[in-house]
């Protein structure tokens, strides 16, 4: 009994660990992940957590700028709030208010 039970909580959850590392360094390979015994290796040293890690990386390579509702900085305003002073961003050649108000002031 106590060599079963050493089984199920030991062997078990390492089984689960290996697997997930040999899962992390095979699909890095077929994806391009370069290189993947770099994944496999965090996958290893950091236990679920690495191989979420990897998903999480592995998902970036499916990025469609297209249907990324952020690009160009643009980013949602709750309508109650769309009267504020837009925020300036690094790029951004917009006026901002206070360039606004000098123009009209001096065009009148």
């Amino acid at each position: 009994m106590s060599r079963l039970l050493l089984v199920a909580i030991v062997g078990i959850p390492l089984a689960w660990h290996l697997g997930l590392t040999a899962v992390a360094y095979y699909d890095a390979g077929r994806v391009g992940l370069e290189p993947p015994i770099k994944w496999a290796a965090i996958t290893f040293c950091i236990p679920l957590f690495g191989f979420f890690i990897y998903l999480f990386e592995r998902s970036e390579l499916s990025y469609d700028e297209e249907s990324d509702p952020y690009k160009g900085h643009n980013f949602n305003i709750h309508p109650s709030r769309a009267d504020d002073a837009p925020l300036r961003s690094r790029g951004d050649d917009r006026l901002s208010p206070d360039d606004e108000d000098g123009a009209d002031e001096n065009s009148e």
